[in-house]
């Protein structure tokens, strides 16, 4: 049984020791550790995978536990899990499928490590895709006057079926303040732009009226500012003066597929870590 522990806490001498000290100490062996300390804003990021060296390793029961002193010598926020443990995933979309068929693809074959509670829509369209592969289907339809009550349905759904993470495949709606600070840095999305250009709508129809050489996508963390949050990972692909908004489009939707599934990932292996308004992606 491999584990991960994943922290981060003001940066300061001896904190790489003192992580390698208690691992050692607790029979524990190091087969991956990756760390970054951010001179902007005086953080420092660790992500240590280890096992145990003999198999008398303490349980992770007892292992979280006297952790703790550790941690709270260097005021660290942190975590201990399996490497095992998938992380239960609601993927939220509207009508374009190619991002929600490309997770679910991923999903089906072991590719990520995530366990599909359900796929929310506020349309009915994507119903089949779900039921192909197995997964509840939730139509939950939405306009302006019934928004409120719509969310709360979802959240409702993320309770029920104690969902870790969120993640807006193509969801064309902007959530409310309220749900994004629920969701805060447990919510991903997929922009079809290369951010901070082109906001908001049809950013591909921006971005061929601007007449630009590359289109990108980026998958960032949901906060209440639209398209402004974290940024995870993103891609981008050369176009010329002769490529159509249309064909600008269908390059994007490849572009975008690996991007949110990049993001998916590392985020619940647990190597993505806010730090400020951007992000420290160990890997």
């Amino acid at each position: 049984m491999h584990y991960v522990l994943s922290m981060s806490c003001p940066d300061t001498i001896g904190i790489v020791a003192a992580v390698s000290g208690f691992l050692s100490a607790h029979d524990a062996f190091i087969t991956e550790s990756v760390h970054f300390g951010d001179e902007q804003t005086a953080q420092f990021f660790m992500r240590t995978v280890f096992r145990s060296a003999n198999g008398r390793m303490p349980d992770l029961t007892q292992i979280r536990s006297r952790f703790g002193d550790v941690a709270e010598r260097f005021r660290m926020r942190w975590g201990i899990h399996p490497t095992a443990q998938r992380t239960r995933v609601m993927i939220l979309v509207s009508k374009f499928d190619h991002c929600l068929n490309d997770l679910l693809y991923r999903y089906r074959i072991g590719q990520l490590p995530i366990d599909v509670a359900a796929v929310v829509s506020n349309h009915p369209d994507l119903a089949p895709l779900a039921r192909w592969h197995n997964i509840p289907f939730h139509h939950l339809p939405v306009t302006a006057e019934t928004k409120k009550a719509q969310e709360a349905e979802v959240i409702n759904l993320i309770e029920t079926l104690n969902v870790e993470l969120v993640v807006l495949a193509r969801y064309m709606q902007v959530l409310s303040p309220e749900l994004c600070r629920y969701l805060d840095k447990h919510c991903i999305n997929i922009h079809h732009s290369f951010l901070p250009s082109f906001k908001g709508a049809k950013p591909y129809q921006q971005a061929h009226e601007r007449g630009v050489k590359i289109i990108g996508a980026t998958a960032h963390y949901v906060t209440e500012n639209l398209d402004e949050g974290p940024i995870i990972e993103q891609a981008v692909e050369r176009v010329g003066h002769s490529h159509s908004a249309e064909s600008l489009m269908m390059m994007g939707r490849d572009i975008e597929n690996v991007v949110l599934a990049r993001a998916v990932q590392w985020h619940v292996e647990r190597r993505v870590f806010v730090n400020g308004k951007k992000t420290v992606v160990l890997r």
